[in-house]
């Protein structure tokens, strides 16, 4: 094949960081299950390489690899053995909540300053619906009710965030509780209608319609990604 053939395209940040967490994935649960020198050889090439990728995509200079050789020893020290070493994307849940005046439950993020929906990583011994009661009542002081799940998404093909992770979102009904943002994660925490949103708000997807849907009774089914195709494609292919 002539070189000339070949056509060069600028490819999304967001495609670059997906794949330098795939090939690391691929690598740290190759590494867990097998005992082949020759194979932990060439599987920490490859965590080398995803580490190269993701230090790259810092966009700063590295002229004595010490971004990489960071993320490649982070990478290495998380590898357990066998099953435990499988490596997964996380869990966060989130709840949209709505009160009898139809606003909306929303918190300052202490990290970012943002607003959102109250959300967290989901924790051992709890199912989703119980991390999710949990996490409403940690933040806001509000106890829920969760009734249904609104959607589950990937959040690295939706871009917002650079982990791996899924996330779930579940609808809540308000039934107790009076509003007390968390001293450590929420800056303040509130009700607010659709027409008087705070600001800045998180902006990355539909969520604020899906969530006002709900809370007016409008429930659609589960939504979440459609494969691509093919599988490994980039969202914006």
């Amino acid at each position: 094949m002539n070189i000339a053939n070949f056509i060069y395209v600028d490819v999304p940040k967001s495609a670059l960081v997906r794949w330098s967490e795939a090939l690391a994935g691929v690598a740290s649960t190759g590494l867990s299950f097998t005992d082949s020198l020759y194979e932990k050889e060439r599987f920490e090439e490859i965590l080398h390489i995803a580490a190269e990728m993701k230090a790259y995509l810092r966009g700063q200079p590295d002229p004595h690899g010490r971004y990489v050789d960071e993320i490649f020893e982070f990478w290495k020290s998380s590898v357990g053995r066998g099953i435990p070493g499988y490596v997964t994307p996380k869990t966060a849940v989130g709840a949209i909540v709505g009160n009898e005046h139809k606003e909306l439950l929303l918190v300052q993020r202490a990290d970012s300053g943002v607003w959102l929906y109250p959300t967290g990583w989901a924790d051992v011994g709890y199912s989703p619906a119980e991390i999710v009661a949990k996490e409403v009542l940690e933040e806001t002081g509000i106890v829920v009710k969760p009734k249904k799940l609104l959607s589950v998404v990937d959040g690295m093909q939706k871009g917002f965030t650079s982990v791996p992770m899924y996330s779930m979102i579940f609808y809540c009904e308000h039934v107790s509780g009076d509003l007390k943002a968390h001293p450590l994660e929420c800056l303040d925490v509130g009700w607010f209608s659709e027409d008087s949103l705070p600001s800045p708000l998180a902006a990355f997807g539909s969520w604020v319609s899906m969530a006002f849907s709900a809370i007016d009774g409008e429930y659609s089914e589960t939504y979440f990604d459609p494969p691509r195709d093919p599988l490994w494609a980039s969202p914006t292919d």
